[in-house]
Protein backbone atom coordinates (compact mmCIF):
# COMPACT_ATOMS: atom_id res chain seq x y z
CA UNK A 1 0.00 0.00 0.00
CA UNK A 2 1.19 3.51 -0.97
CA UNK A 3 1.44 6.14 1.77
CA UNK A 4 -1.69 9.11 1.35
CA UNK A 5 -0.92 12.66 3.47
CA UNK A 6 -3.66 13.40 5.50
CA UNK A 7 -3.71 17.61 5.53
CA UNK A 8 -6.12 18.72 8.47
CA UNK A 9 -8.79 21.43 6.96
CA UNK A 10 -6.50 24.33 7.42
CA UNK A 11 -3.79 22.29 5.09
CA UNK A 12 -1.96 21.66 8.23
CA UNK A 13 0.03 18.10 7.85
CA UNK A 14 -1.92 15.64 10.25
CA UNK A 15 -0.76 12.05 9.63
CA UNK A 16 0.06 9.95 6.67
CA UNK A 17 -2.50 6.66 6.29
CA UNK A 18 -2.50 4.28 3.74
CA UNK A 19 -4.61 3.93 0.56
CA UNK A 20 -7.27 1.85 1.63
CA UNK A 21 -8.17 4.32 4.49
CA UNK A 22 -7.76 7.35 2.41
CA UNK A 23 -10.23 5.82 0.05
CA UNK A 24 -12.84 5.39 3.21
CA UNK A 25 -12.34 8.47 4.24
CA UNK A 26 -13.19 10.28 0.91
CA UNK A 27 -16.13 7.54 -0.30
CA UNK A 28 -17.36 8.73 3.82
CA UNK A 29 -17.83 12.30 3.11
CA UNK A 30 -14.85 13.02 5.17
CA UNK A 31 -12.26 14.10 3.15
CA UNK A 32 -11.36 15.28 -0.11
CA UNK A 33 -8.39 14.33 -2.70
CA UNK A 34 -6.81 17.13 -3.79
CA UNK A 35 -3.62 15.43 -5.18
CA UNK A 36 -3.73 11.74 -7.26
CA UNK A 37 -0.69 9.56 -7.43
CA UNK A 38 1.00 8.01 -10.52
CA UNK A 39 -0.73 4.43 -9.94
CA UNK A 40 -4.26 3.54 -10.48
CA UNK A 41 -6.14 1.35 -8.23
CA UNK A 42 -7.63 -1.84 -10.70
CA UNK A 43 -10.43 -3.50 -9.76
CA UNK A 44 -12.06 -6.40 -11.94
CA UNK A 45 -14.82 -4.05 -12.69
CA UNK A 46 -13.52 -0.30 -12.53
CA UNK A 47 -9.99 2.49 -11.95
CA UNK A 48 -9.60 4.64 -9.56
CA UNK A 49 -7.11 7.13 -9.33
CA UNK A 50 -5.54 6.63 -6.49
CA UNK A 51 -5.24 9.74 -4.29
CA UNK A 52 -1.71 10.81 -2.60
CA UNK A 53 -2.78 13.78 -0.71
CA UNK A 54 -6.09 13.98 1.10
CA UNK A 55 -7.79 17.41 3.29
CA UNK A 56 -10.35 16.43 5.81
CA UNK A 57 -13.59 18.82 5.44
CA UNK A 58 -13.35 19.20 9.38
CA UNK A 59 -10.77 20.66 11.67
CA UNK A 60 -9.12 18.36 14.06
CA UNK A 61 -8.08 19.54 17.48
CA UNK A 62 -4.69 17.63 18.44
CA UNK A 63 -1.75 18.21 20.59
CA UNK A 64 1.61 19.03 19.12
CA UNK A 65 3.40 16.20 17.92
CA UNK A 66 7.00 15.67 20.30
CA UNK A 67 10.57 15.06 18.44
CA UNK A 68 11.86 12.07 19.52
CA UNK A 69 14.66 11.81 22.09
CA UNK A 70 17.06 10.11 19.66
CA UNK A 71 21.16 10.53 18.99
CA UNK A 72 20.21 11.63 15.46
CA UNK A 73 17.77 14.15 16.95
CA UNK A 74 20.17 15.66 19.12
CA UNK A 75 22.54 15.82 16.68
CA UNK A 76 20.77 17.80 14.19
CA UNK A 77 18.90 19.97 17.18
CA UNK A 78 22.58 20.94 17.77
CA UNK A 79 23.63 21.22 14.23
CA UNK A 80 26.47 18.63 14.11
CA UNK A 81 28.30 20.95 16.25
CA UNK A 82 30.30 20.00 19.57
CA UNK A 83 28.64 21.94 22.04
CA UNK A 84 31.65 22.24 23.92
CA UNK A 85 34.35 23.37 20.88
CA UNK A 86 32.40 24.61 18.64
CA UNK A 87 33.87 21.89 16.08
CA UNK A 88 30.96 20.88 13.00
CA UNK A 89 31.54 17.25 12.51
CA UNK A 90 29.62 13.78 11.95
CA UNK A 91 31.99 12.16 13.75
CA UNK A 92 30.04 13.06 17.06
CA UNK A 93 29.34 11.38 20.80
CA UNK A 94 26.44 12.20 23.07
CA UNK A 95 27.52 13.47 26.32
CA UNK A 96 25.35 14.38 29.93
CA UNK A 97 25.85 17.33 31.03
CA UNK A 98 25.48 16.14 34.44
CA UNK A 99 26.81 12.45 34.53
CA UNK A 100 24.01 10.09 35.09
CA UNK A 101 26.18 8.50 38.43
CA UNK A 102 25.89 11.83 39.75
CA UNK A 103 21.90 11.88 39.03
CA UNK A 104 21.82 13.42 36.03
CA UNK A 105 19.01 12.56 33.23
CA UNK A 106 18.83 10.90 29.92
CA UNK A 107 16.61 13.80 28.96
CA UNK A 108 16.60 16.74 26.27
CA UNK A 109 17.61 19.15 28.26
CA UNK A 110 20.80 16.98 29.52
CA UNK A 111 21.98 15.55 26.46
CA UNK A 112 24.10 17.65 24.05
CA UNK A 113 26.88 16.95 21.20
CA UNK A 114 30.23 16.60 21.56
CA UNK A 115 33.70 16.00 19.92
CA UNK A 116 35.09 12.33 21.33
CA UNK A 117 38.38 14.80 22.63
CA UNK A 118 36.21 16.87 24.45
CA UNK A 119 33.54 14.46 25.75
CA UNK A 120 36.44 12.34 26.22
CA UNK A 121 38.24 15.52 28.87
CA UNK A 122 35.59 16.03 30.77
CA UNK A 123 35.11 12.05 31.37
CA UNK A 124 32.49 11.89 33.75
CA UNK A 125 32.89 14.72 35.73
CA UNK A 126 30.16 17.52 36.38
CA UNK A 127 30.73 20.85 33.89
CA UNK A 128 31.71 23.01 36.79
CA UNK A 129 34.74 20.65 37.66
CA UNK A 130 35.91 20.11 34.12
CA UNK A 131 36.64 23.68 33.81
CA UNK A 132 34.77 23.44 30.17
CA UNK A 133 31.42 25.65 28.96
CA UNK A 134 28.12 24.93 26.83
CA UNK A 135 28.29 26.98 23.23
CA UNK A 136 24.09 26.88 24.29
CA UNK A 137 22.17 25.74 26.80
CA UNK A 138 20.19 22.28 25.81
CA UNK A 139 17.02 22.43 25.04
CA UNK A 140 13.76 20.01 23.82
CA UNK A 141 13.03 21.01 20.24
CA UNK A 142 9.91 21.67 19.20
CA UNK A 143 7.68 19.52 16.74
CA UNK A 144 4.92 20.30 14.39
CA UNK A 145 2.90 18.56 12.14
CA UNK A 146 5.80 18.78 9.25
CA UNK A 147 7.83 16.81 11.79
CA UNK A 148 5.74 13.22 10.92
CA UNK A 149 7.01 13.25 7.55
CA UNK A 150 10.05 13.28 7.74
CA UNK A 151 10.70 10.25 6.15
CA UNK A 152 8.54 10.01 3.45
CA UNK A 153 9.02 13.21 1.73
CA UNK A 154 11.88 11.92 -0.56
CA UNK A 155 9.53 9.97 -2.06
CA UNK A 156 6.22 11.81 -3.17
CA UNK A 157 7.36 15.13 -4.80
CA UNK A 158 3.68 15.88 -5.50
CA UNK A 159 3.67 16.46 -1.51
CA UNK A 160 5.85 19.42 -1.45
CA UNK A 161 3.45 22.14 -2.33
CA UNK A 162 2.20 21.19 0.92
CA UNK A 163 5.39 21.47 2.67
CA UNK A 164 6.46 24.79 1.85
CA UNK A 165 8.60 24.63 5.54
CA UNK A 166 10.68 21.51 4.81
CA UNK A 167 11.73 22.73 1.30
CA UNK A 168 13.58 26.13 3.23
CA UNK A 169 15.29 23.39 5.42
CA UNK A 170 13.33 23.50 8.41
CA UNK A 171 11.18 20.55 8.74
CA UNK A 172 11.94 20.13 12.08
CA UNK A 173 10.28 23.23 13.26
Amino acid sequence: MQSVLVLNQNYEPLNICNTKRALVLVDGGKAEVLEHGEIDIRTPSRSYLRPSVIRLVYLVKRPRPRVKLSRREVFHRDDHTCQYCGTKSRELTIDHVIPRHLGGKHSWNNLVSACKTCNHRKGGKPLEDSKMRLMRIPFEPKGNGYYILYEHLQHYEEWAKFVPEWEKGNGRG
